[in-house]
């Protein structure tokens, strides 16, 4: 499979207990493409919470630690819950190629969640290049961004 030029430099990595062996492919994967990784965890099969990871991946985001972030739990709707709780972030829970792109074209979501339970590794990657090699679009999505912006004020 060939990759994507990511047009990110920085992404920020985290998982629940579920969502750990994806995550750790996800992490090869991205390395392999010379991509700087922040892995946050977790790192074993012990039970986690993962709002606690999700908002801590957003939290570092919206710092400015990185780039742009990957959550996976089960079935990536608590990630994605948990990581737009923290303003300023936007998170999208993706399980195909169109809403991959349109995550960060049209939505400007600097987040993506899998859910380990649903996609395996090998769409995880695919959904993962298509992601990190768009970018914003503005244009028409540029004034619905900025409103779900002031939603955050």
């Amino acid at each position: 499979m060939t990759t994507a030029k990511s047009l990110a430099k920085s992404v920020g990595l985290g998982c629940d207990h579920l969502g750990l062996e994806l995550k750790n492919a996800l992490k090869t994967h991205l390395e392999s493409q010379g991509l700087s990784v922040t892995d946050i965890g977790v790192d074993s099969e012990n039970p986690v919470d993962y709002p606690d990871i999700g908002a801590e991946l957003a939290r570092r985001l919206a710092g400015g630690e990185f780039e742009r972030g990957i959550l996976v739990c089960g079935t990536g709707a608590g990630m994605a819950i948990a990581a737009n709780k923290v303003p300023g972030v936007r998170a999208v829970c993706v399980m195909d190629p169109y809403t991959a792109e349109r995550a960060i074209a049209s939505n400007n979501a600097q987040v993506i969640t899998f859910g380990a339970q649903i996609i395996g590794t090998s769409v995880a990657r695919m959904l993962t290049d298509i992601y990190l090699s768009n970018e914003f679009q503005g244009g028409r999505s540029a004034p619905k961004v900025a409103k779900l912006e002031a939603l955050d004020r």
